[in-house]
């Protein structure tokens, strides 16, 4: 059973959850600056340096840390900066890329042999419903191919998850900080050969200080004090109190996209927001709430 939370960790948890969901805004303004690729390149840099001369290198396979590094600095932020980068609004961009949760469930059944459960697919057709009234309402700041790219982006993301479980790092930051030095070399490569030396050299050079604590933003706020902040809740509070939180990113995803970029919240938004987190929320607190009832 989930209990309450001290005030200091509710407002700890709530920071967290309010960097991540900020942190799309943070994407597309820094993607005025820096070409996608390269700033996914320059974010991953600022996340193993300088941690990893503090953190102690993750007793694990180097192929282990090698594909989470790639799936999740190549397949999840690789797309998601390429797709937030015209092709998606980064408030919708939040929500959709959420459905990772449903990838994730889909890797694990698979590998574990296990049936979907009812309400997961009560909780899947919730969120498959918003992300199809996000289809049905491209154009302008979202295209099909901007959602195609979060959705590969959740997929990355889903895979990368399966990984890490696999490797069971016993500290989670350290793993993070070293497998981002395996996501430096494709990035900076694919940054190379698609964006031009040119660009990217002209991006660094006339990039002032707003474009660098953006990639700072993303490096030690997002990635250092998130994974950080969150591994210290979950090691003090049970899962199921501390998990529920995550519902809340799309929250300041989405409105900090309509009040700092002015992006609109139509009926439609709203309507595909509540049938993804409803999704989100049918599976992540009905198995809770089902015991509680047994319990009571």
């Amino acid at each position: 059973m989930s209990v309450a939370l001290p005030l200091r960790h509710f407002l700890l948890a709530l920071a967290v959850v309010a960097v991540w969901g900020t942190n799309f805004v943070v994407i597309k303004l820094a993607l005025g600056q820096f070409p996608p690729l390269l700033f996914a390149a320059l974010r991953f840099t600022l996340a193993l340096l300088p941690a990893l001369f503090f953190l102690p290198r993750p007793r694990l396979a180097l192929g282990n840390m090698a594909a989470y590094g790639v799936l999740i600095g190549v397949g999840q932020f690789g797309l998601l900066y390429l797709s937030i980068d015209g092709h998606i609004s980064p408030g919708i961009a939040s929500l959709v890329v959420q459905v990772q949760v449903f990838f994730t469930i889909a890797f694990a059944m698979r590998l574990s042999g296990e049936r979907v459960q009812r309400y997961q697919w009560l909780a899947l057709l919730l969120a498959g419903a918003g992300i199809a009234v996000i289809g049905a309402h491209t154009g302008g700041s979202t295209s099909l191919l901007g959602i195609a790219m979060v959705l590969g982006a959740a997929l990355s993301w889903a895979a990368g998850n399966m990984v890490a479980k696999q490797g069971a790092a016993s500290n989670i930051l350290a793993y993070v900080v070293w497998s981002s030095a395996f996501a430096l070399p494709p990035l900076f490569a694919l940054s190379l050969f698609f964006e031009g030396w040119d660009s990217d050299l002209a991006s660094v050079r006339s990039a002032g200080w707003f474009a660098w604590a953006a990639v700072a933003w993303q490096s030690w706020g997002n990635t250092l004090f998130g994974y950080a902040a969150w591994a210290w809740l979950l090691a003090r509070h049970p899962a199921a109190t501390i998990t529920p939180m995550a519902l809340l990113v799309p929250v300041f995803g989405m409105g900090a996209s309509a009040w700092w970029l002015g992006e609109p919240l139509p009926a439609w938004k709203l309507l595909a927001a509540a049938l993804v987190m409803g999704g989100l929320a049918v599976n992540l607190l009905w198995p809770k709430l089902r015991a509680h009832l047994k319990k009571g």
